[in-house]
């Protein structure tokens, strides 16, 4: 059985540490290498968080037009995962500067912020799904091609993997945008910081209990069957 290889695009590095250990849960025995493209690990030249995520989508669609699936940069992929936390969609194009600004209004991206009602969370998701698209266009997502969208974070999957069911924070996991700071204030026995070390010590626990991650979080049963369909 060979690797799969898989490509990441995400807010930041420990976005990478949770999305890896919810693959390990995902693919089982199949084993898999991830390359980080965003952000950039040795040049970081877009930046971190959302607005990375924003401009590597732009720089690709100006490199490349049509499926994501037979971009030159990116077909020796087996797997594409695009991530963005759902709290993005309480954002505005003004967080990203004004060059930024001018570009949504100039091409007309979907608008932000997206956020709906919360519970449930899937409304926001098909919104903010939209406005990668937006950033994305003129070039499309591909059937190998797999939007993460951990509502309100990846924190609310480490959450619900490492915290005792009956917790207050579990409440609503999906639909609390505190939650990952409210990790880093927990009693000691209880408390994550968010740092890679931090959560690449709990992330285990992601793989180990996926399913009560999957319970708690809808995103994360999106997610698994996401890859499961787009799996070559």
């Amino acid at each position: 059985m060979s690797d799969l290889r898989i490509a990441l695009v995400a807010e930041g590095p420990t976005d990478y540490v949770l999305i890896e250990a919810a693959l390990k849960a995902v693919l089982g025995p199949q084993t898999f290498i991830l390359t980080q493209l965003q952000p950039e690990v040795t040049s970081p030249s877009f930046g971190g968080g959302w607005g990375g995520v924003l401009k590597w989508c732009v720089a690709t669609a100006q490199r490349y037009t049509g499926s994501l699936d037979d971009d030159p940069l990116l077909k020796n992929f087996d797997l594409l995962i695009i991530h963005l936390d759902t709290d993005v969609a309480h954002q505005n194009y003004a967080d990203c500067g004004e060059t930024v600004e001018a570009i949504a209004a100039n091409k007309n991206w979907p608008r932000l912020p997206c956020s709906q009602p919360c519970p449930p969370v899937a409304a926001t998701c098909v919104a903010l799904q939209a406005v990668l698209m937006g950033w994305l266009n003129p070039a499309v997502l591909g059937s190998k091609t797999v939007v993460c969208l951990p509502a309100q974070s990846t924190g609310a999957w480490l959450a619900a993997a490492v915290l005792p069911s009956t917790h207050a924070l579990l409440s609503n996991v999906e639909c609390n945008l505190a939650l990952e700071d409210s990790l880093g204030y927990l009693p000691k026995q209880l408390k994550v910081k968010k740092s890679v070390p931090g959560y690449r010590a709990k992330a285990d626990a992601i793989h180990q209990y996926w399913s009560q991650v999957k319970a708690l979080c809808s995103q994360a049963a999106q997610f698994e069957s996401a890859v499961q369909a787009a799996l070559p």
